[in-house]
């Protein structure tokens, strides 16, 4: 019997993916550390991530028009060409101009890198399954993706730190630059097998189809909404991750630090510890996922839900208790339930819709994401203003728990086999 399921395409792109993440940590700490020192407010430095998820969720929006046209690996080898050509312009303008660049130029080159960058998890997610050889592999995929995007946060925002206090924010760019174009390298590893399904989505729509649907480009942008939108399945895991996500900011820099200072009444170091724990309780539910793989087998809803219900309760249970340690434990212990939901989640769309229409449905939820997480981002601090750094954590802890009712309200969506199984192709 197979003891891997994954294909050598596969692991170019993880490879290339964990090479764009590290590049990703490296350039926001660096850009961070540039706007701070040149405007000295915070205000200006909490923009850099509002802009780029604006400018992933308008990309995703679109994603869907390259998608008809292009192989998910070329738009990959696009993104990160695109993404290495703009760091190489902007580390040699930081170069040459230093303390006189205009930050109007800087955040301008960060928006159109970010949105080079908002087609790139939808088509990440959407070649994981073309890239595998049976269903089993699509677990063991998600949990190897995920375990090594959580590595490189875990040990990329401290040892960026430090790169950024060695070089400097300029030399730092380059350096960013040099990893991008390694990706970009690694890119062309990526094969998409022959699929006849697969190539048939990419040819022009008829006359006929363009006249059923209004517009070609219109048939093209909707095409994912309204797959969501019929499929019950979707539907309900749509509607789950927005409620979750809705909660999820409070684990951003300015929360997180709020609450060890206000609820556990320590300084700055504790926040990275907290942030130190959680990161390294991912990292084991990753790990986790892939040990398990074989028990899990196809049982994703019901250890989707266990993931979510941990997550909720100690979520809350962190939220009430004042001692630091027990807080680095409940954080720690936490970061597998995360990944047990968010991996077994993954899985479950992949599953559940055919691989033509994957890269569509993956564009429509990345930008509805993308928008809830700005508006989260928004009403969390203008809630924690109201109701206190504790009772927002407490409210997010409420969120997940009401995403589970909805879970358990819908069950026979995921008991009833009411999506095709087109995936593994």
């Amino acid at each position: 019997m197979k003891s891997s399921y994954l294909t050598r395409p596969f692991y170019f792109l993880w490879t290339t993916q964990t090479a764009a993440n590290a590049a990703d940590v490296l350039y926001i700490m660096a850009l961070t550390v540039l706007v701070l020192d040149r405007t000295n407010s915070l205000v200006s430095a909490a923009l850099l991530p509002l802009m780029r998820s604006g400018a992933q969720m308008l990309s995703s929006l679109i994603a869907p028009l390259l998608i008809q046209r292009f192989k998910l690996s070329n738009l990959l080898l696009l993104s990160q060409a695109g993404q290495f050509l703009l760091f190489i312009c902007l580390a040699v303008y930081m170069q040459l101009h230093g303390e006189a660049a205009s930050l109007v130029l800087v955040f301008s080159l960060v928006f159109v890198m970010s949105f080079l960058d908002g087609w790139t998890i939808p088509a990440r997610n959407a070649l994981i399954p073309r890239l595998v050889t049976h269903e089993q592999g699509l677990l063991k995929a998600n949990g190897l993706i995920s375990v090594s995007d959580q590595v490189v946060q875990f040990a990329g925002w401290g040892l960026s730190g430090v790169v950024v206090a060695f070089l400097g924010a300029s030399p730092t760019l380059l350096l960013t630059a040099m990893i991008y174009g390694l990706a970009a390298v690694f890119t062309l590893g990526v094969r998409e097998p022959t699929n006849p399904e697969l190539e048939g989505s990419r040819l022009d729509i008829s006359s006929e189809e363009i006249t059923a649907t209004g517009t070609s480009k219109w048939h093209t942008l909707t095409e994912g909404w309204k797959m969501i939108w019929k499929t019950p399945r979707l539907r309900v895991l749509t509607v789950m991750d927005m409620i979750d996500m809705l909660g999820g900011s409070i684990w951003v820099g300015a929360f997180t630090l709020a609450f060890v200072q206000v609820a556990l009444g320590q300084g700055e170091e504790w926040w990275g510890f907290i942030n130190a724990a959680y990161f390294a309780g991912t990292i084991g539910g990753g790990l986790l996922v892939l040990a398990l793989a074989r028990i899990i087998g196809s049982r994703y809803f019901v250890v989707m839900m266990i993931g979510m219900a941990g997550y909720g309760i100690l979520t809350a249970v962190y939220a009430i208790n004042t001692q630091p340690f027990i807080a680095l434990l409940f954080v720690m212990i936490m970061g597998p339930f995360a990944e047990l939901s968010l991996i077994n989640r993954r899985t479950l769309i992949q599953s559940s819709v055919v691989s033509r229409l994957l890269p569509k449905v993956l564009s429509a939820q990345a930008s509805l994401m993308h928008l809830v997480f700005c508006i989260s981002l928004l009403g969390m601090a203008w809630l924690a203003e109201y109701i206190g750094i504790v009772n927002l954590y407490l409210f997010a802890a409420g969120l997940t728990i009401l995403a589970i009712f909805v879970g358990l309200l819908n069950y026979r969506a995921f008991r009833d086999k009411d999506a095709q199984d087109g995936v593994i192709s």
